[in-house]
């Protein structure tokens, strides 16, 4: 299909794709050439989480291609919430490699996108050679099902997965200040923003509040930028969340279509990288403690000291390192 037009965040050298899979268009940036790297974003992000990385994949000799997961964006974002099961982005990610003109690809995530790609890897080994995991770590499909696990945490006070399951509710928070918003979840999961226990408080709503109550307020962390802030907050102004959001209303959906890869581990060469200071690798140390099980095939597991969520923004130089000394030596 056409090119969008071009923007002033895109990155020297990139250039912007629409690209029609089963699923519908999906919108991607890409840069340089060489074996094929699908990067894929998380909440609440864009391909533009990848700004940093896109001219350092081409530099190094790599085809890097930076999506917007389905319901981001410029990406297509059905209407019903069923549209965004895992499987559906594990064909996107599929289709995405097919329209690139390719056979297979190293998958990368964060964040959500991380268990995008480590199902994409799962489901479809004959298309995911190799596939690197930032942020959340890799956990195989278990017992319990998931809202189940989440409505027992936190008490008296409510898990923000939680939180999030029922349609409008987060958008009406949300949208009332995206931008708002925005600054201080991205502000509150940044390295050092926060205390241990006030970091931990932020994902829990209590009783009749909001999720953005006890977000920070004050000057953006020093890897975000007001015009970064404005090149996320405008995407959501004209996508809305619902689609973002659709993510988190499939994780029973999820646990039901992946009862056939129950337990199953990865065994592609894989990749791991995390920040001390963040949740995601903090509650889920025995995860990653069952790295020599669930991924056989892993390089290296690195944890960036100091560093929180946003890790491939927060630290972008060692991130670079780590991918491309990693996806040297697949080669």
């Amino acid at each position: 299909m056409p090119q969008p037009p071009t923007d002033p965040a895109t990155p020297p050298g990139a250039v912007h794709r629409l690209v029609d899979t089963p699923g519908g268009r999906i919108h991607l940036v890409e840069q340089g050439t060489g074996p094929l790297v699908l990067l894929v974003h998380g909440f609440p992000e864009s391909w533009y989480s990848w700004r940093h990385q896109l001219p350092a994949l081409a530099a190094a000799g790599y085809r890097a291609a930076a999506i917007d997961v389905r319901g981001y964006g410029r990406s297509a974002k059905p209407a019903a919430t069923d549209a965004y099961r895992m499987l559906a982005h594990v064909a996107d990610n599929t289709a995405v490699v097919h329209a690139l003109g390719e056979e297979t690809a190293t998958v990368v995530g964060h964040d959500w996108g991380s268990p995008i790609a480590a199902n994409s890897a799962l489901l479809r080994p004959d298309v995911f050679t190799a596939v690197g995991l930032l942020s959340v770590p890799y956990a195989p499909r278990g017992e319990n099902r998931p809202t189940d696990g989440f409505a027992r945490i936190g008490g008296d006070e409510e898990f923000y997965v939680s939180y999030f399951q029922a349609p409008g509710r987060a958008e009406a928070e949300i949208e009332q200040d995206v931008r708002g918003w925005l600054a201080g979840f991205y502000t509150g999961l940044t390295g050092g923003a926060l205390t241990i226990e006030e970091h931990g408080r932020l994902f829990f709503v209590p009783p009749r509040a909001h999720l953005a109550d006890r977000f920070p307020t004050g000057p953006l962390p020093a890897w975000l930028t007001e015009a970064d802030l404005d090149v996320y907050s405008g995407e959501f102004e004209r996508s809305g969340l619902t689609g973002a959001l659709n993510r988190y209303r499939n994780v029973d959906r999820d646990w039901e279509d992946l009862a056939a890869w129950h337990g199953a581990p990865i065994t592609q060469p894989s990749l791991f990288i995390g920040g001390s200071l963040d949740a995601s690798t903090t509650w889920m140390a025995d995860a990653i403690d069952a790295y020599p099980a669930t991924l056989p095939g892993l390089s290296a597991a690195h944890i960036l000291e100091g560093c929180g969520h946003w890790i491939q923004q927060e630290r972008p130089d060692e991130v670079n390192r780590l991918l491309t000394q990693w996806l040297d030596g697949l080669r």
